[in-house]
């Protein structure tokens, strides 16, 4: 009962963060890699399939309570989709190994950004800066 108790914990958790925007699909990339022991192309399929019904549900509560401004995330959600298309045929044939080291210099690199990234507000026209606080984690967005 606990080999099934403790990944459905982790899960949650990872489904919240998810939820939240704050990286639950990478942390379920890394737990399955180093943890569980899948191979990347594994990783890569369960985490599509875990992280696409948490966004789906998180962008439908942020639609409901107009946070999320459709004009501002179609732009995005169209090139992540055709670059998350286009890498899927290009990386099936790279070795597994080489993708994992690729993955992880693209989390330290994303982290420094993080770190140092400053957002810049009084250049921004009012829509994307409202679209940008919208984007920031909050519970609002959250029924209870």
């Amino acid at each position: 009962m606990l080999s099934f108790v403790f990944p459905l914990l982790i899960a949650t958790m990872l489904g919240f963060l998810a939820g939240l925007g704050v990286g639950g699909g990478s942390l379920l990339l890394l737990w399955l890699t180093q943890v569980v022991g899948m191979t990347q192309p594994q990783a890569r399929i369960l985490n599509l399939l875990f992280y696409s019904p948490a966004a789906f549900i998180a962008s439908m509560f942020r639609l409901k309570k107009k946070s999320l401004p459709i004009h501002v995330v179609l732009p995005g959600l169209v090139t992540g989709c055709v670059s998350a298309a286009v890498l899927t045929l290009i990386s099936v044939n790279w070795d597994t190994d080489r993708l994992k080291q690729l993955l992880g210099w693209l989390f330290i690199v994303i982290g420094i950004k993080e770190i140092f990234y400053r957002p810049r507000n009084a250049r921004q026209p009012s829509r994307i800066r409202d679209a940008a606080t919208a984007s920031t984690v909050s519970l609002r967005f959250l029924p209870w």
